[in-house]
């Protein structure tokens, strides 16, 4: 049975190549954004904060984490992720659900209840870009006290106030909003660099 596991030439194969992401759908993986302190307090009660620390700018939409800290923990140790990652596709989220959202200032808008899902379908990419602008979950730390959840938004907003909201019936927090100016990402962004600008 020596030799059993011998390797063998498997001949040319077939590579596939990796699906390339469309640029509308998350960050670009040649370059580190540049970073935008924000400092916004959402929310502030006896045993509830929300607040967006810094945005992260790139030549073709930016990012943005949503701390949350909790005063004490639930009781269910997987209630926090249920909030955050509500995937129905019909009817209205539970009051359990936290809803974010950012509004520019021509109006047009993108929340964390748009049907997000759809846009991870390679299928998908090679169709025309949404639309409006995109936002999507892109990660999250922490733990039922401690949590930052990570979204990306695409397009840059144009000029003028760039709202972002937030609502959390369960926790009676009412829809709230903190503005900026939206030149704060866009001179950001415009200082992006690429790595290797010669990919396409």
């Amino acid at each position: 049975m020596q030799g059993f596991f011998e390797l063998r030439s498997r001949g040319p194969g077939r590579h596939r190549p990796p699906d390339r992401r469309p640029r509308w759908l998350g960050p670009p993986e040649d370059s580190f954004g540049v970073l935008v302190p924000l400092h916004l307090v959402l929310v502030r009660t006896a045993d509830l904060a929300l607040a967006i620390p810094s945005a992260t700018a790139y030549g073709n939409g930016f990012g943005f984490d949503l701390a949350i800290r909790r005063a004490a923990a639930e009781d269910d140790a997987f209630a926090l992720d249920r909030t955050l990652h509500w995937l129905g596709r019909e009817g209205s989220p539970p009051p359990e659900v936290l809803r974010v959202g950012v509004q520019f200032a021509d109006g047009q808008k993108a929340t964390s209840l748009d049907s997000w899902w759809d846009y991870l379908d390679p299928q998908s990419w090679t169709q025309a870009p949404p639309a409006g602008p995109v936002l999507l979950p892109s990660g999250g730390a922490g733990g039922e006290r401690v949590r930052s959840q990570s979204y990306w938004v695409w397009p840059l907003p144009p000029a003028g106030p760039l709202a972002f909201v937030v609502e959390w019936p369960a926790l009676a927090v009412p829809l709230t909003q903190a503005r900026v100016d939206a030149a704060l990402i866009r001179q950001a962004a415009a200082q992006d660099e690429r790595l290797w600008p010669s990919e396409p």
